[in-house]
C-alpha cells in the first residue's frame, strides 16, 4: 500500500502540527514540499488538488484532505492503535476541539497578522499592536492551562497544533518565563518527546529565523 502524500513546508506550522502527530502514531509520509512564497500553491495542479490554496494537504490513496485539524483527525482515527490523541469520550473530545480552534482562531491567526505584514507587505518594522495581540494570545493558553497539556491531563493533537504556533512566534515574541510561566512549562514538557526537534523545533527556528531576516531586508529595501 502506497504511503499518504503530504503536501508541505516545514516552515508552516500547520504542517509542522501533522509531521507530529505522524511521529506519535510511527506513520512515514510520502513529502512533497510546497513554496508558499515561490506561490507554488498558486498553480494549477496544486489547485485542482485544493482550490483554497492552503497547506497541509493530505492525500491516503485518493483521499485529499486540506486543513491540518481535519488531517490529524483523520490519521489518529485511522491510524491510531488507541484514541488517546483524540478521545472518543464525548467531554475530553470536546476540550481537544476548543484547543484546536482557539489554537487556529486565536494563535495561527495572530501569527499571521504579522508573517503577512512581514513577507507580502515588506513591513521593516512589526506594528506594536500586532505585538500586543500576540502577547494577549500567549496570556489566554496561560490562564487556561489548568493541567500539564492544552487538553487536559494527557497529550492530544490539541498540542501538537498549539506548540507548532507557539514555538514559532516565541522566536520571535518573547514568551516570557516570570509572566507566562505554565506556558513555558508546558513548552519544556513538549520539547521533551524524542521526535520533537525533527518534527517541530528545527521549523520553528527557521521561521522565526526567516521573519528576522525578512525584516532587515524589508528595512534596507
Amino acid at each position: 500500500m502506497p504511503k499518504p502524500v503530504l503536501y508541505t513546508i516545514e516552515l508552516s506550522p500547520p504542517c509542522r502540527a501533522v509531521e507530529l502527530t505522524a511521529k506519535a502514531l510511527g506513520l512515514d509520509f510520502e513529502r512533497k514540499a510546497v513554496n508558499l512564497l515561490a506561490g507554488d500553491n498558486l498553480k494549477p495542479e496544486f489547485l485542482k488538488l485544493n482550490p483554497k490554496h492552503t497547506i497541509p494537504v493530505l492525500d491516503d490513496n485518493g483521499t485529499i484532505i486540506g486543513d491540518s485539524h481535519a488531517i490529524m483527525i483523520y490519521l489518529v482515527r485511522k491510524y491510531g492503535k488507541t484514541d488517546a490523541l483524540y478521545p472518543s469520550d464525548i467531554v475530553q473530545q470536546a476540550r481537544v476541539n476548543e484547543a484546536l480552534h482557539f489554537e487556529s482562531g486565536v494563535l495561527l491567526a495572530r501569527l499571521r497578522f504579522i508573517t503577512e505584514l512581514v513577507f507580502f507587505a515588506r513591513k521593516a518594522e512589526i506594528p506594536e499592536d500586532r505585538i500586543e495581540y500576540v502577547r494577549k494570545a500567549y496570556r489566554l493558553l496561560e490562564d487556561s492551562l489548568d493541567d500539564d497539556f492544552v487538553a487536559g491531563r494527557q497529550m492530544t493533537i490539541a498540542d501538537f497544533s498549539c506548540i507548532s504556533t507557539v514555538a514559532s512566534t516565541m522566536e520571535f515574541i518573547a514568551l516570557d518565563k516570570s509572566e507566562f510561566p505554565r506556558t513555558n512549562a508546558w513548552v519544556e514538557r513538549m520539547k521533551k518527546l524524542p521526535y520533537y526537534e525533527e518534527a517541530n523545533g528545527a521549523g520553528a527556528t527557521g521561521l522565526g529565523q526567516l521573519v528576522v531576516k525578512q525584516l532587515a531586508d524589508n528595512a534596507k529595501a
